[in-house]
């Protein structure tokens, strides 16, 4: 599945409340299960001593899947496509690789 064919699909399962501008909802979804994923990471190494084993990556998994689905609901409220940010994204982080930028600070580098 590529990433447009993800976000239409996904569209048809974006029921969410309106609490004011739509992208609301979307972006705070966003927050929290990037947040979810970052938990799982350090359980990993609080827990488990760095080792991802079957059920963590399984879990993993289900959080990157949730952190997508907010992440194309968001960028549809947009009117962006997941396609667009993929190639705006990699086109600027090639261009920091050409430009010896890749390592350093802030988002103009």
């Amino acid at each position: 599945m590529n990433f447009n064919d993800y976000q239409k699909k996904s569209r048809k399962t974006a029921k969410y409340p309106s609490i004011g501008d739509p992208i609301v909802y979307p972006a705070l979804g966003l927050v929290n299960e990037a947040g979810e994923v970052a938990g799982k990471v350090k359980k990993v190494f609080r827990d488990k001593g760095g080792e991802i084993n079957g059920e963590t990556k399984s879990a993993l998994k289900a959080e990157l899947g949730d952190v997508l689905w907010y992440l194309a609901q968001l960028a549809t409220e947009l009117d962006l496509t997941l396609e667009e940010i993929a190639e705006y994204n990699i086109d600027k982080l090639y261009g920091r690789l050409e430009r010896g930028t890749i390592k350093g600070d802030g988002d103009e580098r």
